[in-house]
């Protein structure tokens, strides 16, 4: 396997592998992420779940430092946890983390592009169709019962970031399917990537 010199790479102090999973809350992130991980036998980390262990409560976080102090520091979170990396890796990205403002971080912008053409980046999505999308992803939050989701505003974050997810340049898998049958795929992906 050899290691894609991508913009990525060089801003990161690790030489492995490293699979980005992008996409909306109920795309099937961390359902079919440690599912590829363990097929690839690398090892999965959730954004959400390393900002969690260092800040607690993301809800919380934002009553206090605001959205915009959130993403700065999901940012950080982001920069220190590639920077340990010492194994390959499936990364699940935190919801929104491909659709911040550009003005979230001085370097944001360079890593959301870096991220965004990484050979091994990956879009997941329900349903490329938007209604059909936001069907999805509203029944998938909404029975999530840590989120405590209200419909309306669930359906509110995907209309407004589906644009956003469809303009990225990178590989897209639609994740209707049971997470089992979508971590395979992905792993074919991944492998003739990494082969290539």
């Amino acid at each position: 396997m050899r290691h894609f010199p991508t913009a990525l790479s060089m801003q990161t102090a690790a030489p492995h592998f490293v699979v980005h999973l992008v996409g909306p809350g109920g795309a099937g992130k961390t359902a079919a992420g440690p599912l590829l991980a363990g097929r690839l036998g690398w090892r999965f980390v959730d954004l959400d779940r390393e900002f969690i262990a260092r800040e607690g409560d993301v809800a919380t976080y934002m009553a206090v430092h605001g959205y915009a102090g959130y993403t700065l520091r999901n940012v950080a979170v982001y920069r220190e946890v590639m920077n340990a990396l010492t194994a390959s890796t499936v990364f699940a990205l935190s919801s929104g983390f491909m659709t911040y403002a550009a003005t979230t971080d001085p370097q944001y912008a360079v890593l959301r592009q870096a991220i965004e053409h990484d050979a091994l980046t990956v879009l997941l999505l329900p349903s490329f169709d938007l209604e059909a999308c936001v069907h999805a992803i509203v029944q998938r939050q909404l029975a999530r019962p840590y989120l405590a989701g209200n419909r309306a505003n669930e359906e509110a974050r995907i209309r407004e970031r589906f644009p956003a997810f469809m303009a990225l340049q990178c590989a897209r898998f639609d994740s209707s399917e049971a997470p089992r049958e979508l971590a395979m795929r992905i792993e074919q992906f991944v492998r003739a990537r990494c082969a290539a």
